[in-house]
C-alpha cells in the first residue's frame, strides 16, 4: 500500500477533478444503482521507500528517499456493452494525470487494458487504467 503521503494527495485531487463517474476507493462501501451503470475503483500501491542518494548528511535519513508504485483505476461498464466506454473512460482517466505533477509525485508510464469479468456479480466489465508514479523525500 502507498503510504498516507501519497494516497492522500492523489485522492483529493481525484475527488476534485474526476466528475465523469462514481469515484469508490479501495475499501470504501459503494451500493450499485439497479440498473448496471459505469463507475471508477481507484487502487493506491506502493513499494518501499528506496535510498536513492548517498552522501546526503550525517544520518542515513538525510538522504533522498523515493517511494513508487502503480495507481489503478479500474473502469467497470456494464456488460456486453463492448469494450468502447471503458476503454474512454480509462484514457480521461489516464489524462487526468498525464504530465503531471501533485507536490513531489511524479506521475509516469500510463497503460489501459487487462480488461476482465468485473468482480461484482457479474454484470459488470472492467478496464483498468494503470499509471506508475514516483515520490521523493
Amino acid at each position: 500500500m502507498a503510504s498516507p503521503d501519497t494516497f492522500d494527495p492523489i485522492e483529493a485531487y481525484l475527488k476534485a477533478e474526476w466528475t465523469d463517474t462514481p469515484l469508490v476507493f479501495e475499501n470504501e462501501n459503494y451500493d450499485l444503482p439497479d440498473e448496471p451503470a459505469p463507475w471508477l475503483l481507484v487502487e493506491l500501491f506502493g513499494n518501499f521507500y528506496d535510498q536513492a542518494s548517498i552522501g546526503g548528511g550525517e544520518e542515513v535519513g538525510d538522504n533522498l528517499w523515493r517511494e513508487a508504485g502503480q495507481l489503478y483505476g479500474h473502469v467497470l461498464i456494464p456488460s456486453g456493452t463492448g469494450s468502447r466506454a471503458g476503454r474512454v473512460l480509462a484514457q480521461q482517466f489516464v489524462n487526468l494525470f498525464r504530465g503531471q505533477e501533485i507536490g513531489p509525485i511524479r506521475f509516469l508510464d500510463a497503460s489501459i487494458g487487462a480488461g476482465a469479468p468485473g468482480d461484482r456479480d457479474g454484470n459488470y466489465f472492467r478496464m483498468t487504467a494503470t499509471i506508475d508514479w514516483e515520490r521523493d523525500e
